[in-house]
């Protein structure tokens, strides 16, 4: 897999809502260096060394480095965020769409790690504006996740007495594939997604 179709998730045309090339290819070494050294530890030389540009080709695309980041966790958000309400709108019971979330989730997070790490983990290098815009996905995220729960209880489906607490640790379980997962490892992102969908539903109780 190649770095590009890996930071995106595996998609067949990864980043294709970056435009043109030349910003498309320094998002994706942003995304590259950020995972490997972290926001603060990168230097807007090394993203244009990495995609094979001037440092001054950088700036054409992007005014800041923060931009850069900006922009790769509005468009992770954005991409969790459609996995999940996906998930949540479908047809089925809670237990069904709750485990077609988790486990959709969780190979997002499996297949994309190196975005993924850079989306969930480097939210306090964001600048106040740009966080309070990622802020106010991941409460969408947060909140679509709830509603299944809570459509769970109502049915009788699951047995959860803190919805919202349940909900946090459903997130926070699937988001932390991104730290560990290896793609030399034992399992799939599809396996892992599946096994984790099993353990959240044992969380909630669906079945008792």
């Amino acid at each position: 897999m190649s770095t590009a179709e890996e930071t995106a998730g595996g998609e067949t045309q990864p980043w294709g809502e970056v435009t043109p090339d030349a910003a498309r290819r320094l998002l994706i070494a942003a995304v590259e260096a950020f995972a490997e050294r972290g926001y603060h530890a990168t230097t807007t030389r090394d993203i244009a060394g990495r995609a094979g540009m001037s440092p001054a080709a950088l700036y054409i695309h992007y005014k800041t480095k923060e931009e850069l980041l900006h922009r790769i966790s509005r468009i992770g958000h954005e991409k969790a965020l459609d996995i999940l309400r996906t998930a949540a709108r479908r047809e089925g019971t809670p237990a069904e769409r709750l485990a077609d979330a988790v486990s959709s989730f969780v190979r997002w997070h499996a297949g994309g790690r190196t975005t993924a790490r850079v989306v969930q983990y480097e939210l306090d290098s964001l600048g106040p504006d740009a966080r309070a815009e990622i802020v106010g996905l991941r409460r969408q995220v947060n909140a679509e996740v709830r509603r299944i729960i809570e459509d769970g209880v109502a049915a009788g489906e699951f047995d959860v007495p803190d919805v919202q607490g349940t909900t946090l640790a459903v997130l926070s379980l699937c988001i932390d594939v991104a730290r560990w997962f290896n793609v030399n490892g034992p399992r799939t992102p599809d396996e892992v997604g599946a096994l984790y969908a099993d353990l959240v539903l044992r969380m909630v109780g669906a079945g008792r």
